[in-house]
């Protein structure tokens, strides 16, 4: 083994976690490689070539390039308990009314699992991933998350789940690199076609992006289950019909599938009576929201209020707040009113660049 340690690195074959896995390689890591196989488009009802992390394609990118360097690589399939958490999770999420948040169930329950069990059988003391994210010790002896040098592709958001066990084990090597700067480390080791793959943005279970197909793919008597159900104003006047509610989500203005004459925005979802209240932008704004299933990175616990930058959404570029731990809950409270608070979303809160933790929207 090599002096600084063995490290089990994720690759999807894309050009991000194939240079993690380079870095560290040439920092004298005894590197393996693993590409886990999450779930298989042709059960997810596409009908247009396999693309993404989890195609043949890229498995063979992410293999061809750990023997081209020297490293052993593993495939690792974990569709099974993916589909079961991740893809299931999502159906349920919508069907209650709320927009879930896959990628970030994939890396607290899924992937981090996955990749710290295989770690172990295969006596790694580290893992990596190709995370545009930093962490350290912090002066109280807990391990931080931070925000990745690159504004545009900090990916901090989507981590706020990860326990402190698996925090101490973890690398992210590409922290203090842009993404320009990665794709010129591509071309300086001879990989120009992984240094120009394109990055894809879609949830990567949901072909063509269209989750009211997926949804209803997955659950095909959904349209019969749910029907039609009414859009109302938020004074419970009934202005028109719509689909069926799942297949609407907060903020959404457009394909409603009804004119009003002018913008109208979802304002919230009920279930309960299949009914889809819609308003104007500035029905959107609320001055509070509550968060569930908190996981702290920063901090142990809140014993006092704290001020904080909020999330709650990825590209959000984050509000004031002040949160207060309550019991099960985080009340985060808004000096200036946000718009788009989507239960089931993630909210994740900021010192400075730090991650104090996050959790999922209730209201």
């Amino acid at each position: 083994m090599s002096k600084k340690g063995r490290v089990l690195v994720a690759m999807s074959g894309g050009v991000d976690s194939s240079v993690a896995a380079v870095m560290l390689h040439e920092q004298g890591y005894e590197v393996i490689g693993i590409t886990m196989k999450t779930w298989d488009y042709a059960n997810s009802g596409g009908s247009s070539k396999e693309t993404g992390c989890c195609s043949l394609d890229s498995i063979n990118d992410a293999r061809a390039l750990a023997v081209g360097y020297g490293f052993p690589h593993y495939i690792l399939d974990i569709r099974d308990e993916f589909g079961d958490f991740v893809i299931d999770n999502f159906v349920d999420e919508y069907i209650a009314g709320r927009t879930p948040n896959p990628c970030v169930l994939c890396n607290t329950h899924i992937k981090w699992s996955a990749l710290m069990k295989r770690a172990d059988k295969l006596d790694c003391e580290f893992i990596a991933t190709g995370h545009y994210a930093n962490i350290r010790m912090h002066d109280n002896g807990r391990y931080v998350i931070s925000q990745g040098r690159d504004e545009n592709k900090d990916q901090s958001y989507v981590l706020w789940g990860v326990s402190q066990e698996n925090l101490a084990r973890t690398q992210f090597p590409l922290g203090n690199f842009t993404k320009k700067e990665i794709r010129q480390m591509a071309l300086e080791m001879g990989q120009q076609e992984l240094a120009n793959k394109s990055e894809s943005y879609e949830i990567c279970f949901v072909p063509e992006n269209d989750y009211r197909a997926f949804l209803r793919y997955k659950r095909p008597t959904l349209d019969q289950e749910i029907g039609p159900g009414n859009f109302i104003l938020s004074d419970g006047t009934v202005v028109g019909q719509h689909i069926g509610y799942p297949y609407f989500t907060i903020g959404q203005r457009k394909g409603l599938g009804v004119a009003f004459g002018k913008p109208m925005y979802v304002i919230e979802i009920l279930p309960e009576s299949n009914s889809v209240m819609i308003g104007e932008e500035h029905e959107l704004e609320k001055a509070e929201a509550f968060v569930r299933d908190i996981n702290l990175i920063k901090y142990a616990s809140l014993e006092e209020p704290m001020n904080a930058i909020t999330k709650i959404r990825y590209k959000d570029a984050g509000a004031q707040s002040i949160i207060t731990q309550e019991g099960n809950l985080m009340r985060v409270d808004f000096p200036h009113n946000v718009k788009g608070i989507a239960p089931g979303q993630s909210a994740v809160f900021y010192e400075g660049s730090d991650l104090i933790g996050g959790g999922f929207l209730v209201k």
